[in-house]
């Protein structure tokens, strides 16, 4: 059951995004977070734009070669995943917190815009 201190917090949350890191960076981006492990090939970290690099809200090294962005495996990886994020309250609350006040873009290396870590945390974030 929500309280009016809910529904207010709610009211004035900003955007979740997702976004490529190769995709050109925008002005209404907001607070830009890459939530890869690794550091995706062929892009500096100057032409990244980032704010902040978060590998630790990253899906464990076993959990992303065991999924290989492979569709099929997907939602067995997204819940597998959403798994490991619960072991990650705090960076999830400083993520959630952002949000408050800001737009916040999830930034990924994967080519598949569908079948990725960003699709899951931003679902996840979403439900906080």
């Amino acid at each position: 059951m929500q309280t009016v201190s809910d529904v207010i917090v709610l009211n004035f949350m900003k955007t979740i995004h997702i976004k490529r890191i190769y995709d050109q960076p925008a002005k209404d981006d907001g607070y830009r977070v890459l939530v890869d492990r690794i550091w995706p090939r062929g892009i500096s970290k100057k032409d990244a734009h980032l704010d902040d690099w978060l590998k630790e809200i990253a899906p464990s090294t076993p959990l992303r070669k065991w999924f290989d962005h492979e569709p099929e495996k997907f939602e067995a990886f997204s819940n597998k995943y959403k798994i490991e994020l619960e072991n990650k309250s705090e960076i999830l609350t400083t993520l959630r917190n952002k949000v408050k006040s800001r737009t916040l873009t999830l930034l990924y290396g994967a080519k598949d815009t569908e079948h990725n870590q960003a699709v899951v945390l931003k679902e996840v974030l979403e439900n906080l």
